[in-house]
């Protein structure tokens, strides 16, 4: 009935109802009449000022109809179902002003929930009106209009608790989530959960609770071929497109209460809508997204007490990964690693902790590509952690998932030399925390500590590698079928979305951690001739001197000429593979014979020494400028033979080198009943010389042999002993002697060497003990030694292989003289160098000898070496070959009127200070692409006087300028230098 005095906008609001009387047969659709519902959005439309007005009157009538329809009234729940109706068509066609009727509409849905959160039907219509004002608004008002923002978080809270919904009926808490999932993904797919920052913490703290509550009551393979058909199949095409459509375009999901009598939805169903708000939350996130959403997650399974369900975590988190956009990928790891890091100061790791881990590497496990991942960063933060926890408790629980999370970084291989800079993170840690310890250090258990720490350094940079070198092959493998390069390229694109062409880490980086076979824990000693042996064989650089079937050199193939200058490249004293090489043999010496293993056993490793230089968290000493000139000192004096003390505050590898010359010192006095080394580090030995013989035939021949025959003297020099360990040592020896000698008659197909050997062997009692398998993935349990045995009556010593057949043999096989290019004179000469420990730990770190072809990086001294006798004819252009490319200019001038040393000129005095000038690539091999150490002018120094015109007479004779003294060569531009000299 229409009254004079009613405004307009109420009266075409009124009509929409039907009357009274046929409210209670309105149903089953309780819509409002169709006809004046289109007047009245078409006069609300046309007169965007009525929206505020029509908003309060609706929230008027709303609170009063959702109170009596509470207190059982029916007639009035109909009304409040046609209310709901005319509110959804009002935001539906005003969209465009959806602005002005907010605040009321969003207010009315909080007011419904609160007032009739288990009559479905109600939930149902409030839930579509709550959809269609997420699908239009564009989210302005969310955190700038305190009471809407209020209103909204309050509903979005009552749709999250139907979303987990506990019921006892099973039909009803199925109906029930499913609406409260429909309201939770329209707010997902909404401007409201991105326009404030804040604001989108708090719904995401909100919306992940029932997300993780239905994915951890469903079983995993369930979860898995829902996820394959929810990222096939989206639920609508405007969801998955609302950020690109402009909101007159959008469409709004209508949401309906389930047909009583029909088949009640099942489980699956409710997990499929999670599962849908989830690919929706993490397709439209960004990294700091991402960030909120990883904390609501680790809250949300925190409170639900969720983490003894390991595999249901690592399962979220690789999918999280995986429906993230392609560039934020790296935020969900990276996050996880963050959250792990913070437990350093734990005393003892939470269950949290260990799935956290387990979380990170199965996400790195994932063939998923993590593009702009600081992998870097990551392993840094891990190693810290997991010293930090080592220190704190060597049998720390999260030390294993430590070590298994930065091997699965080897994965993920985005730029060549990723690996090699990781391998190198990791050795100078070991290198650190070799020479230093942790800083638990004088303490009880500190000694434990160090061990551990080292331990789990060389299983993290054993599963590195070894994961890199699998993944490798499985890539390499899947796109192996394609024939042509281009369509394996794209194979292997298509196939992980990278590339693997990574280097492989060089020698030189590996050499840094050879001293650890000597250290002073037989289970350190033994760990890493297991990491030792894998690198040989699996990831060094074989330059040339591979094999095949792990036994027989391979054929080169080449004329005699290309032979012997690929030989003498390989064997030369810059060579990085043999420095490493007379390192490997240098300190296996020092482990057979020295009666003092490690380096730390001196005095100069008192706790009031070891402190210095270490900070409570980790941060311990790092080779910075301030240590290079003691480093080149050290090594300087270690070419030299010097003696010399130092002490412990300097750098990690000066105060190495020191201790391994102490090392030397007990090397020297031979064997004896107190030499150091167990039964099981003999076996240790002769795995380790075998793995070099078999895969480094060439250069483990040249450089090995020397060393068996120094150490068959040392073993022969112990006479008349009564000890029965100084004997059985003996023994031990000779028997490492023999069964190297066996080998070789195997790697260069020698029968009469195999036979020398074998009869050998027959006559040897007792046998070195079988090697334990390598335990360094996945378990952490240490290796104990095997001791002589002390009950054997002393008897005289087996005399072993003899040493003079056996080099006759090798040195009379034609295959050795045909693989180094050497005859029998030049081999013999070769072989039967005298040889010391000391010796080739001078040749494993001195440098080239030609200091112009080491600064221009050019590698052309070994073949001028062998050039002349290989070349019977005279050959002027082999002048040109030593001829710098580098040009001179006036720096060099300049250089030379000062009388200063210089870089910038190689003909000058050489200079002294460590500088990068013209260093070459880390991926080099040789003596002459090192960097070469040399000593800078004193700042506070003032510069020379000329040491005489004869420096400044040859700079400019290389400009140019001076007088020409009949060179061989003309110059490519002689009227431009006519012009220069005028």
């Amino acid at each position: 009935m229409h009254h004079l005095f009613t405004p307009n906008h109420v009266q075409l609001l009124n009509s929409c109802y039907p009357p009274a009387s046929a409210l209670l047969t309105a149903g089953p659709n309780y819509s409002p009449n169709s006809q004046e519902l289109s007047r009245l959005t078409y006069y609300a439309s046309n007169h965007p000022g009525k929206l505020t007005k029509l908003g309060t009157e609706l929230q008027k009538r709303l609170k009063t109809e959702a109170r009596k329809a509470q207190a059982g009234n029916i007639r009035t729940r109909a009304s409040l179902l046609i209310t709901l109706s005319i509110i959804r068509a009002l935001a539906t066609e005003c969209r465009r002003d959806i602005t002005l009727v907010s605040p009321s509409l969003v207010s009315c849905v909080d007011i419904t929930l609160e007032a009739l959160p288990a009559d479905l039907e109600v939930v149902a219509r409030a839930a579509s009106v709550f959809t269609a004002w997420t699908t239009y608004t564009d989210g302005h008002l969310i955190g700038t209009d305190s009471s809407l923002t209020k209103d909204y978080v309050s509903a979005l809270r009552r749709f999250s608790e139907l979303s987990c919904s506990s019921a006892v009926d099973h039909e009803i808490r199925n109906r029930t989530r499913l609406i409260g999932f429909a309201a939770l993904t329209g707010a997902l797919n909404s401007e409201a959960l991105y326009n404030d920052s804040t604001q989108f913490k708090v719904q995401v703290a909100i919306v992940m609770r029932p997300i993780l509550v239905t994915l951890f009551e469903a079983d995993t393979d369930t979860l898995d071929q829902q996820a394959i058909s929810v990222k096939a199949l989206p639920s609508s095409p405007y969801l998955a497109e609302f950020r690109t459509r402009p909101a007159i375009e959008r469409r709004a999901a209508s949401i309906h209460v389930h047909v009583d009598g029909d088949k009640g939805p099942s489980t699956g169903d409710v997990s499929t809508a999670s599962l849908r708000a989830l690919f929706s939350l993490m397709g439209h996130a960004n990294s700091s997204h991402i960030g909120a959403v990883m904390q609501s997650t680790v809250d949300s399974i925190e409170d639900g007490q969720a983490w003894s369900n390991l595999h249901c975590c690592c399962w979220l988190g690789q999918k999280m990964v995986e429906w993230s956009q392609y560039q934020y990928r790296y935020a969900v790891p990276t996050w996880l690693v963050e959250r792990l890091c913070r437990s350093q100061e734990t005393l003892s790791p939470a269950t949290y902790h260990i799935v956290l881990a387990e979380m990170a590497t199965t996400i790195f496990n994932s063939p998923t590509p993590l593009v702009n991942l600081s992998t870097s960063d990551i392993a840094s933060n891990l190693i810290t952690l997991l010293l930090r926890r080592a220190e704190s408790d060597p049998e720390d629980r999260l030390l294993p998932e430590l070590i298994a999370c930065i091997s699965s970084l080897g994965r993920h291989v985005y730029y060549s030399d990723q690996i090699q800079d990781l391998a190198g993170e990791l050795i100078n840690r070991i290198v650190r925390v070799e020479v230093q310890g942790v800083f638990s250090r004088g303490k009880p258990g500190s000694v434990r500590s160090r061990t551990q720490a080292v331990r789990c350094l060389l299983a993290a940079l054993f599963g590195l590698i070894k994961t890199a070198n699998r993944s490798e092959a499985v890539d390499k493998s899947d796109a192996h079928e394609q024939s042509s390069p281009a369509e394996t390229f794209k194979q292997e694109v298509a196939a992980n979305g990278r590339v693997f062409r990574r280097t492989a880490v060089p020698p030189d980086i590996w050499q840094d951690t050879i001293s650890l076979l000597c250290d002073s824990d037989y289970s350190v000693r033994v760990d890493y001739s297991d990491a030792l042996r894998f690198y040989i064989s699996e990831e060094m650089p074989k330059d040339g001197d591979a094999t095949v079937d792990g036994k027989h050199p391979r054929s080169l193939g080449e004329g005699p000429l290309s032979h012997a200058v690929k030989i003498n490249l390989l064997l030369h004293a810059g060579n990085y593979g043999t420095k490493f090489l007379h390192a490997i043999h240098a300190y296996l010496y020092i482990l057979a014979t020295s009666s003092t293993l490690g380096l730390n056993s001196s005095s100069s490793t008192s706790p009031s020494h070891s402190a210095i230089g270490v900070s409570p968290h980790l941060n311990v000493i790092p080779p910075g400028s301030e240590y290079e000139e003691e480093y080149e000192e050290q090594s300087t004096q270690l070419q030299d033979g010097g003696r010399r003390s130092f002490s412990a505050s300097q750098g990690p590898k000066a105060r190495k080198f020191s201790s391994v010359q102490r090392l030397l010192d007990q090397a020297s006095q031979g064997l004896s009943a107190s030499t150091s080394a167990h039964l099981a580090d003999y076996a240790l030995i002769l795995d380790v010389l075998t793995t070099i013989h078999e895969e480094l035939p060439v250069r483990g021949l040249l450089t090995g042999i020397p060393m068996i025959c120094a150490l068959d003297a040392a073993a022969s020099s112990v006479q008349d002993s009564d000890d029965a360990v100084t004997i059985q040592r003996v023994e031990a020896i000779r028997e490492v002697i023999a069964k190297l000698w066996l080998v070789l008659g195997g790697v260069w197909n020698s029968p009469e060497l195999v036979q020398l050997a074998e009869n050998a062997l027959a006559a040897r009692l007792h046998s070195l003990p079988n090697s334990p398998p390598s335990n360094l993935l996945p378990h952490l349990p240490p290796r104990n030694p095997i001791q002589f045995p002390q009950e054997i009556t002393p008897t005289t010593p087996w005399s072993g292989i003899d040493i003079q057949a056996a080099l006759s043999i090798i040195i009379a096989s034609p295959s050795v003289h045909e693989a180094t290019g050497l005859d029998k004179d030049g081999l013999a000469r070769r072989l039967n160098t005298k040889w010391t420990a000391e010796s080739a730990l001078k040749d494993s770190v001195e440098q080239s000898s030609s200091f112009e072809s080491t600064v221009r990086g050019d590698s052309l001294a070994p073949l001028l070496k062998i050039s002349p006798a290989l070349m019977h004819i005279e050959n002027i252009s082999q002048a040109s070959l030593a001829r710098s490319t580098r040009g001179v200019g006036v720096a060099d001038l300049r250089g030379a009127l000062e009388g200063r040393s210089s870089m910038s000129n190689p003909a000058l005095t050489r200079p002294a200070s460590i500088s990068t000038l013209e260093h070459a690539p880390s991926t080099s091999e040789g003596g002459a692409l090192r960097l070469t150490q040399t000593r800078s002018r004193p700042r506070n120094k003032k510069r020379s006087v000329p040491t005489g015109a004869g420096e400044v007479r040859d700079v400019l004779n290389r400009l140019g300028i001076g007088k020409q003294n009949g060179s061989l060569l003309k110059s490519s531009f002689p009227s431009l230098q006519k012009s220069i000299q005028r």
